[in-house]
């Protein structure tokens, strides 16, 4: 303001750069850093600030020098500096906007009372900027409202995509969405599944990690072990709390990080300090890049680190430019001097202000690259695209709006905030690095990104090397990746690793990436990934439990040692029955084969040799035929032995008990009688198997349940014949009955001269084999739970049936086969004697026995018969 002629104007805008020029463009730039303790304004920011500040001055020279672009507008600039704070940027952006607020002076008067004479400020069309995507925000909500289009050169943040909300924003850098894709390929391509993300509180760090948790969870198989958050103003030790949040999920050795510069260096710093050098594989967004600042002094720290750059090409004519730049050629920029002190390290004379002794003084002759370390900063050439983005914009609008016009014409002044927007989204040029500058319907350029990785041996120099690019998928040479050490082994960051063969996953609820591994025991096998299943009842699992495998089928072997036994007992007693059978078929008409009783003798001598035969039928291998011919002859050989016994005991039983009454012999005595009955009850056993055939025909069965135990390499099936235990014995039942009942009927025939009968040798048989055949019973069925449940049992059952043949053989025939052999004299014919005479001598025998009660034993007394009959 003046007035009179008295200028009162003061410096409005002591922290921006002023370019003058016929249309005025915006620029935010973070020269500064956050300040602390309240202080709006921290360091200096050489490369992040100074670099990108210069590459718009640069880029407005080569704009303004260009007869091609733009000609005959001079394009002019207001540059400000967000000191990397929203709220900040936000005051010192409301600068861009003065122009279009409307002021009431009329109240306004100068000393003299006339009105001041006000200088309107420069309209700005567009904004170039911000970074940091919390300051683009901040700021693109008020430039809106006033519609000034803006076109950032590094704000990634996803928000900024939303069209409803951030109509005027437009960017050259890819959003973070297509980033956070990229880093969730890079992170799959790795092979983790399970990392930890770190985001400076913000929108670029929160945006840019809620898109890859999101895209991360649509990918799936990825999961986040812990997502934390820096916060704006961090205390002390708070880096120090995050590395300890970061150890409480230690195989998340992955950390996705989505931090300011300043952010990432203290949580280098703060993971050096608790000596975790190597324990986590950072992947770090564009903020990182390959910047060295972040990892300056931490190297160790960063070794291996996986970082994601827009794609980006060095400017040549801005390294020129910039390197001869000097405090003398460059009085535009307001901070280039403090830039000169932090860059050479020496001081400035300044008036009022004492040098510190420690500082060398600046001289003005050093020069940038020569006397100081410069590498062009990544995202310069994004700023001169962004620059050249409007200047292309104006350049259209000028040709359509004001064809052949020079200069700005009526219809581009003021410039209309929407239509510039139209014709930014439009462009579509050869940026600075030769490619294509475009945005989309929400204001994104395509994304394009170099991958690095910051490797420290096994090169010449130690730093960022591109390992791979993305541009909508990924392309990664795994084999040139180092980390820690120069190892070429992809470190795990994985919650939980494969399970071996044979086991399920059994996953943590919540956490999809986490399972414990359970062992597929017993008879299970790993039907997939999380499921168990039992086998088949005839299968087991393989030795891996990946699939199931026929059960081995066994059988009673002949050489096994339960079959040993019963084969020779057997064998023994089928060559004594035998040798029995032939002597008396030899001496057939001699007295003691007939006092024997020839004819049942015969049935009896056939039961006993199919008693010893049924064990080679119960060791030979089952079939149809072998399983019909055990049924058969199973009970059949004992049937036939005990039918004879029970006939002869019940003969000679009725014999001696019609004696007592009368001196008629009872009816069916004789010999074919005798067979009558016997074969009479043989017949019941015969028919009762027969039936059995019809109702269950003979089949073999293989036994998976007999030797099942737990361990499933010790499974056999075993083929046997298709007969219960309960079947068994049905099967022997009748035959158990016979013998009772034999048994009964000598006990009631004990009484009965031996002399005349075999009751008492029957007795003893029957007595003996009841005995072994009650051993028989618990044995066979206390053995129903063994692994050897059928080896036991049958042998068991052969040798219980051998046992009682063996005594029927030795009791009834082997005492006259000793006769008949080595005592021929004893052989000879008897006088005969009447039934009568027998009966007699039998009726006082049984009273001589009752009167000696008390001195002998019941049919201990022997009585001499009157042989003079």
């Amino acid at each position: 303001r003046s007035c009179k002629g008295k200028n009162i104007h003061q410096h409005s805008h002591p922290h921006s750069i002023k370019i003058p020029g016929d249309i005025t463009l915006g620029g935010l730039f973070p020269v500064h850093a956050r300040g602390h303790a309240g202080v709006p304004c921290g360091e200096i920011k050489k490369e992040k600030g100074i670099h990108r500040l210069e590459a718009m001055l640069y880029a407005l020279d080569q704009i303004n020098s260009d007869p091609e672009l733009l000609p005959n507008i001079t394009l002019g600039a207001r540059i400000l500096d967000t000191c990397s704070r929203d709220t900040y940027a936000l005051e010192q952006s409301l600068t861009f906007v003065q122009a279009l607020i409307q002021k009431d002076t009329s109240d306004i008067r100068c000393s003299n009372g006339e009105q001041p004479i006000i200088r309107k400020p420069e309209r700005v069309v567009g904004v170039i900027g911000a970074s940091g995507s919390s300051v683009s925000i901040m700021v693109a909500n008020v430039l809106r409202l006033f519609e000034i289009p803006q076109i950032s050169y590094a704000s990634t943040a996803p928000e900024l995509s939303d069209n409803n909300r951030y109509d005027f924003f437009s960017r050259v850098v890819p959003p973070d969405s297509y980033q956070a894709q990229a880093m969730v390929d890079i992170v799959k391509a790795l092979g983790w599944n399970y990392v930890s993300t770190l985001a400076s509180e913000g929108n670029y760090g929160e945006s840019g990690v809620d898109a890859f948790v999101q895209i991360s969870r649509e990918a799936g198989g990825l999961c986040i072990a812990q997502s934390l958050k820096i916060p704006r103003e961090p205390k002390l030790g708070e880096f120090d709390k995050i590395i300890k949040r970061l150890m409480e999920t230690p195989n998340a050795r992955g950390v996705i990080i989505f931090a300011h510069e300043d952010d990432i260096k203290q949580v280098l710093e703060a993971a050096s300090k608790s000596n975790l050098t190597g324990q986590f594989k950072f992947v770090g967004s564009d903020s990182w890049g390959a910047k060295s600042s972040p990892i300056l002094d931490q190297e160790e720290v960063a070794e291996g680190a996986v970082t994601i750059l827009p794609k980006r090409a060095s400017i040549e004519g801005f390294d020129q430019y910039f390197t001869t730049r000097s405090l003398e050629n460059n009085r535009r920029n307001i901070w280039f001097a403090e830039f000169w002190e932090d860059d050479f390290r020496c001081k400035l004379t300044r008036p009022g202000i004492k040098i510190d002794p420690e500082k060398k003084k600046c001289t003005g002759e050093e020069r940038i690259s020569r006397d100081s370390h410069y590498e062009q900063e990544g995202k310069v050439q994004f700023v001169i695209d962004a620059v050249y983005a409007m200047a292309h914009a104006l350049h259209n609008m000028h040709q359509d709006l004001c064809p052949g016009a020079t200069g700005v014409c009526d219809k581009m002044d003021p410039v209309e905030g929407r239509l510039l927007l139209s014709y930014i989204h439009s462009v579509n040029f050869n940026g600075s690095a030769g490619t294509a500058v475009l945005f989309n319907e929400n204001g994104d350029a395509p994304g394009r990104y170099d991958i690095f990785q910051y490797q420290m041996t096994n090169t010449t120099n130690p730093g960022y090397r591109v390992i791979g690019q993305w541009t909508n998928n990924l392309r990664l040479n795994v084999e040139e990746m180092q980390w820690t050490g120069g190892s070429r082994q992809i470190p795990d960051s994985v919650c939980s690793f494969p399970c071996r063969s044979g086991e399920r996953k059994k996953m943590v609820k919540g956490v999809p990436c986490c399972w414990h591994c359970e062992l597929c025991d017993g008879y299970q096998f790993q039907a997939d990934e999380f499921n168990c299943e039992m086998c088949p009842f005839d299968m087991r699992p393989t030795l891996n439990r990946t699939a199931c495998r026929p059960t081995p089928i066994i059988k009673l072997e002949w050489h096994s040692p339960w079959a040993v036994i019963p084969l020779f007992l057997a064998i023994l007693g089928i060559l004594a029955t035998l040798s029995v059978i032939i002597t008396f078929i030899r001496f057939n008409d001699t007295p003691i084969v007939r006092a024997a009783g020839r004819e049942l003798s015969y049935v009896l001598l056939t039961g006993i040799f199919l008693i010893y035969f049924i064990t080679f039928l119960m060791i030979a291998e089952p079939g149809t035929v072998v399983c019909a011919f055990r049924r058969l002859l199973l009970g059949l050989g004992m049937c036939i032995t005990y039918s004879a016994m029970l006939t002869k005991t019940n003969r000679i039983y009725r014999i001696f008990e019609q004696g007592k009454k009368s001196v008629t012999p009872p009816k069916f005595i004789s010999p074919t009688s005798q067979l009558m009955i016997t074969f009479i009850l043989i017949s019941v056993q015969v028919v009762g198997v027969f039936i059995w055939f019809g109702v269950m025909p003979p089949h073999t069965i293989v036994d998976y349940e007999e030797q099942r135990p737990p361990n499933p390499e010790l499974a056999r099936g075993i083929l046997k014949c298709d007969i219960a235990d309960l079947s068994l014995i049905c099967c022997l039942s009748y035959s158990i009955v016979l013998m009772v009942t034999c048994t009964v009927y000598a006990v009631k025939s004990r009484g009965v001269p031996e002399t005349f009968n075999e009751a008492k040798p029957i007795g003893f048989t029957m007595y003996t084999t009841c005995i072994v055949w009650l051993a028989f019973v618990p044995i066979f069925f206390g053995t129903a739970q063994s692994t050897e449940k059928m080896f036991i049992q049958t042998t068991t059952l052969t040798v219980s049936m051998s046992l009682s043949a063996s005594v029927s053989l030795g009791m009834l025939y082997i005492p006259k086969f000793y006769v008949i052999i080595f005592h021929p004299e004893q052989n000879v014919q008897k006088r005969k004697r009447s039934f009568k005479a027998v009966v007699q001598a039998a009726t006082m025998s049984s009273r001589l026995s009752q009167k000696s009660i008390s001195d002998k034993q019941n049919g201990e007394t022997k009585i001499e018969p009157d042989r003079t009959q």
